[in-house]
């Protein structure tokens, strides 16, 4: 599409709006920045919109999002997060094109493009093979749905035909792309999540698997071995198939992440990340570094050195022989088995803390390993009575919290030495939270908190 000469919205006054902003005006379009905030609610971004705008480089349109623009718009770009917005459906059946940022974006790269999705541990995933591409001589970048958009790479020399992208990519950013290419994409696995945006399980599945569409013969695809799902979206695509995980290209075997193909071997006690599934999430990273083309020494320092993402099980105290883990990033039922999963085999139980905002989908998954792994379940927040509805039958103690620290004192009574407190709620957190990463500061603050005396 040449972008000279056409009317674009950008929806999302926000980072990655602002970028795309930039980028649509630098390629001759006439740009409207639009936001349902004030340009006093967007603080710095605010600041920084209003500056483009004195210049004429596009045109605000703050606090709503009124008809007209969206009326005029040849296009119009979605930042990540987004909601439906009825402005922007009406504009689609108008013949506008509507495009996710990183579909904009993706135009302008000449590097090769690494996509990462799935329901749960793709972030740690993205930032491993970040990092492992940082440490190459080629330029790259990072970013997409975590950190910076996708958009700011092309400001960088990691934009050029040298360089490597390492793309986080939704399932909102997913449905709205037109020819966005990766030459090594990975779809880690789907379990419920966004049902409130997608509708159905199929729906959301389907966004994610548009990660494979425009693949070609050339190109990499990444799934899980066994995982039936995943496998078929990969398979609907043209590229080379490849599998990590247990059967697959790189495994765990004999205590260690083995890759025969590059001569990987490293021990899993090596790893500074915690749990089963972060097993998986480094056999996926060393898998798709292998592909990206780097170097095996590369993958294994990152392995190495990684610590971990804030709120993705981190070991917040031991105390009284019970460990503390804020995972407070498990915003959905897959997150917290997972995290779950990732305890099975430790000496004693677990005391869950869940609830905040349903997301859709069942709990039943965490009733089941709760009934084999659990000691008792703490809730929290506005799913409480769907979560405990879940629980009915089962034996474990359930008992309800109106806040954090009426939560972790509660966990505290309830564990045992050998125990775990696991902070994985399955649900969103704007209940009683500003976002997950203040659920689980919160969590933290209250665990610090606790006396080193029996409560």
């Amino acid at each position: 599409m040449e972008l000279a000469g056409k009317d674009v919205v950008v929806v999302g006054a926000g980072k990655s709006g602002l970028a795309a902003a930039r980028l649509l005006a630098r390629a001759g379009a006439r740009v409207v920045l639009n936001d349902k905030k004030t340009l006093a609610e967007l603080g710095a971004a605010g600041t920084e919109a209003a500056a483009l705008a004195a210049t004429n480089t596009l045109r605000l349109e703050l606090g709503g999002h009124p008809a007209a623009p969206f009326e005029r718009a040849d296009l119009v770009v979605l930042s990540p997060g987004v909601p439906v917005l009825a402005a922007v459906e009406d504009a689609r059946r108008r013949g506008a094109r509507v495009w996710a940022e990183v579909e904009l974006a993706s135009r302008f790269l000449k590097g090769r493009l690494v996509g990462i999705t799935g329901s749960n541990g793709k972030s740690t995933v993205t930032t491993l093979v970040g990092e492992m591409a940082k440490l190459g001589a080629r330029p790259s970048f990072m970013g997409g749905n975590l950190g910076d958009a996708l958009t700011l790479a092309l400001d960088t020399p990691a934009a050029g035909p040298d360089g490597v992208v390492v793309a986080e990519l939704s399932s909102f950013q997913l449905e709205d792309i037109e020819t966005l290419r990766c030459g090594v994409a990975a779809c880690l696995n789907i379990t419920d999540d966004h049902l409130d945006r997608h509708g159905t399980f199929a729906a959301y599945a389907a966004a994610k698997g548009r990660i494979f569409q425009h693949q070609t013969r050339d190109d990499h695809a990444v799934v899980m071995a066994g995982d039936e799902l995943c496998l078929s979206l990969a398979r609907a695509g043209s590229a080379r198939l490849h599998t990590f995980g247990p059967g697959g290209e790189v495994d765990v075997r004999d205590g260690a992440i083995v890759d025969r193909e590059s001569g990987l071997c490293f021990p899993l006690s090596g790893l500074r990340i915690v749990g089963r599934h972060n097993h998986w999430n480094a056999c996926a990273a060393a898998l798709i570094a292998r592909l990206a083309g780097l170097p095996v020494e590369h993958i294994e320092a990152v392995l190495a050195s990684f610590p971990g993402l804030p709120h993705r099980m981190v070991e917040v105290r031991r105390l009284g022989g019970v460990a503390y883990y804020d995972d407070s990033k498990a915003t959905n039922v897959g997150a917290t088995v997972a995290a779950l999963e990732g305890l099975r085999g430790m000496d004693g139980k677990v005391v869950l803390i869940a609830g905040g905002v349903d997301k859709g989908g069942s709990y039943g998954p965490v009733r089941e390993r709760m009934d084999a792994l659990g000691r008792a379940v703490v809730l929290i927040g506005e799913a409480s009575p769907l979560i405990s509805r879940a629980f009915a039958g089962s034996a474990l103690p359930l008992e309800g919290a109106t806040t954090i620290d009426d939560a972790v004192a509660r966990a505290r009574r309830l564990a045992r030495p050998g125990d775990a407190v696991l902070l994985a709620p399955a649900c969103a957190s704007f209940d009683m939270f500003r976002g997950y990463a203040h659920r689980g500061d919160e969590f933290a603050r209250a665990v610090l908190a606790l006396s080193e005396e029996e409560p």
